[in-house]
């Protein structure tokens, strides 16, 4: 769970913080736990959620982009290498995991909700407060930024 705070938030304090309180709040309110999915499940939401607002108290701006199919267009040309030794294996995991916490908010936040929290984009769209189309874009764009700094 505070792993999840972190690729969200990117910042101990903050992410220790929502954590304590999304605690706090799934305690205190268990009586409204359902069991219509896993306790886990159920944390694991409040948690997300959690984190998001904390995120939002940033004033984050998301941008709405008309350009969605240029975006998709320009991903497809990534290209990705393989054969690496073990050791440069974890160097290369290293890299990438202080790369993404470099992105800007929303494009980390997308990605890591997409990427490692299991998301679609409908879903981030609903949590976050934006458009399914805005959510697909903040993803590619964040694709594209990544994958630019791990270049240079």
């Amino acid at each position: 769970m505070f792993n999840i705070c972190m690729r969200i938030l990117n910042h101990l304090g903050e992410a220790e913080d929502a954590l304590q309180e999304a605690f706090v709040d799934a305690f205190t309110n268990l009586h409204q736990f359902r069991q219509q999915s896993t306790f886990g499940a159920w944390l694991k939401q409040i948690v997300v959620n959690k984190a998001i607002n904390h995120m939002r108290s940033r004033k984050v701006k998301w941008v709405e982009i008309e350009e969605w199919k240029e975006t998709m267009e320009e991903s497809d040309h990534i290209e990705e290498t393989f054969g690496w030794s073990e050791s440069d294996t974890m160097l290369e995991i290293e890299r990438v995991r202080s790369m993404v916490q470099k992105l800007p908010d929303g494009y980390r936040v997308v990605l890591s909700l997409y990427l490692f929290e299991g998301y679609d984009h409908e879903e981030i769209g609903e949590v976050l407060g934006i458009s399914e189309t805005t959510s697909r874009t903040q993803y590619m764009r964040a694709k594209r930024k990544l994958t630019d700094m791990l270049v240079r």
